[in-house]
């Protein structure tokens, strides 16, 4: 399924009116009485031209029930057509905004988690390590492996199990231990979990969780080891410290008691995290900062610091596509110097780090960085950005011929509109040219690529008008009695009667030519900008 065009809410209904998004009911009904006498099918004789009315008369009348029913509107305002024909029942009537949409949300929640419900959701890990030192002395390169599986069902609305295994190999010696976790909804703001493994670390435990308010969260577990019978207890605080952080506390005791402070923080660019644990035998801190220079690619620096490591981390990924991300990592500390590799596909991983040098000696360090990442940047520049543009332009090719027969069907539905727009349009075109008013001389409206280079080479090639449309009439019948053109921001301009949108997907403008007060002006807008020509008319 493709993704959906980004930007804001398109509102068509609210083009078809031409009011704003703002407008008051009685605004709303004052416009479409307007429309519905320039559509009403009694106004036309021509059996062809009635039918185009009764068309056009039926797109007037549904907009008019939508955007004048208070709860019908708010619905549409949130979530667009899509919330009005999606079925969602909202029960009692809501007296606020925030209400509603809290509502809506729970519902189309709830419709997602019934739908998830009938799969399973696996998930799972690769680990090799590789060591190029061992290799070089003629001991293979396999340091050692570990794999780990996991399985969630969904039993019922309130209760899921999760079975899952891990096995690893390291050198001569190996293990691996299975577990299930039964987890049960008790309330809309308590859980509870029972957990058993079994192999290498075998225990019998179980864990409950509770909101204690909307920004408050706090778990307590109890595990036994069926190894040597020890009792681990753990406490964990969890508080939303703003909207974009939060904080946890984490209290252990046991065999190796341990207190835990941490802390993230998450926000469209950048996110980043830290942790400081203190143990009764060891200390450990680390802290990570994660900036997205992009929707695809994103760099990453790390570091950790304690009585057994000491390491900084380096790097970066980016998304290949929905479901998949790669990553490369480079990372220096006492342990030694290691490229990290990571595939990340839906819920599984393959991570691959190998070491380089177990000594830190700074040339190799520096060589061991600097040559993979100019390597990296020649590959990204010279062949992998080639391969991205060829990919893209293949994309939009496929998408422009599955949405053609779509783009014919709104030109034609368009251009029917336009020809009940063409008399009045060309009255008012008429009366303003005797007084030296607004006349709009050529508007055209599509894609803003084409625009940008027709008005350079001031013509529009056979590609670039199959991704534009004329709308030249539509915006001379819009002028008012004082002489004036408004449209409104937030409206997406492919909803006003006599458009369409020629390129779906694509970013497009409105390019305005028009002459008032015996001067000729231009003027070019966003498709969700406003637009008021001439902003001072005469009285």
């Amino acid at each position: 399924m493709e993704e959906e065009e980004a930007g804001p809410p398109k509102r068509e209904l609210y083009a078809l009116l031409q009011v704003s998004p703002e407008a008051t009911d009685e605004e709303i009904k004052k416009a479409y009485r307007h429309w519905a006498q320039v559509y009403h099918p009694d106004k036309y004789q021509d059996f062809h031209m009635k039918q185009i009315a009764t068309v056009n008369f039926q797109r007037i009348c549904e907009a008019y029930e939508i955007l004048s029913d208070e709860y019908k509107r708010q619905i549409y305002d949130i979530y667009g057509m899509e919330g009005i024909t999606s079925g969602l029942e909202l029960g009692p009537k809501l007296n606020k905004l925030e209400e509603l949409k809290e509502e809506l949300q729970r519902l189309r929640k709830k419709k997602e988690e019934e739908k998830m419900f009938a799969h399973f959701r696996p998930s799972g890990t690769i680990l090799a390590h590789l060591s190029m030192p061992q290799f070089l002395d003629g001991d293979g390169i396999m340091r050692g492996m570990a794999m780990a599986s996991e399985v969630q069902s969904q039993l019922s609305k309130r209760t899921a199990i999760a079975m899952g295994g891990n096995l690893e190999v390291n050198g001569n010696s190996g293990g691996g231990a299975a577990s299930t976790v039964l987890r049960h909804q008790l309330s809309p703001v308590s859980s509870i979990e029972f957990i058993a493994s079994a192999g290498l670390r075998a225990l019998i435990g179980v864990q409950t969780t509770r909101n204690l308010s909307s920004h408050s969260t706090a778990t307590i577990a109890i595990a036994k080891s069926l190894r040597d019978g020890s009792i681990n207890l753990s406490n964990t605080w969890t508080r939303q410290l703003s909207e974009t952080a939060n904080g946890n506390i984490q209290l252990l005791l046991g065999p190796e008691s341990s207190i835990a402070v941490g802390w993230q923080k998450k926000e469209e660019k950048t996110s980043a995290s830290g942790e400081l644990k203190i143990g009764t035998s060891s200390f450990a801190a680390s802290a990570h900062y994660t900036c997205r220079f992009s929707s695809k690619s994103h760099g990453r620096i790390a570091g950790r610091f304690g009585s057994t490591m000491l390491e900084v981390e380096v790097g970066g990924g980016r998304k290949l596509s929905n479901f998949s991300t790669v990553r490369t990592l480079y990372t220096i500390g006492i342990q030694g110097i290691f490229w990290k590799f990571e595939l990340h596909r839906g819920g599984q991983k393959l991570i691959i780090p190998m070491l380089l040098s177990r000594h830190l000696n700074p040339v190799f360090a520096i060589g061991a960085f600097v040559i993979p990442t100019s390597l990296y940047f020649l590959l990204k520049k010279f062949v992998v950005k080639s391969y991205y543009l060829r990919r893209e332009k293949q994309k939009t090719s496929e998408i422009k011929e599955r949405s053609s027969a779509q783009v014919r069907e709104a030109r034609i539905a368009a251009e029917k509109a336009q020809q009940l727009l063409q008399t009045v349009a060309n009255r008012k075109r008429s009366r303003q040219s005797e007084t030296n008013g607004l006349v709009i001389t050529k508007a055209v409206y599509g894609n803003s690529k084409a625009l940008k280079k027709a008005d350079k080479s001031r013509e529009v090639n056979n590609e670039s008008a199959s991704e534009v449309i004329d709308v030249t009439i539509p915006l001379n019948f819009l002028i008012n009695d004082s002489g004036q053109l408004q449209l409104h921001e937030g409206v997406k301009k492919s909803g006003i009667m006599g458009f369409c949108d020629p390129c779906p997907g694509e970013p497009k403008l409105l390019h305005v030519e028009y002459t008032y007060g015996g001067q000729i002006f231009e003027v070019e807008v966003d498709d969700y900008a406003a637009l008021l020509i001439p902003e001072n008319p005469r009285a």
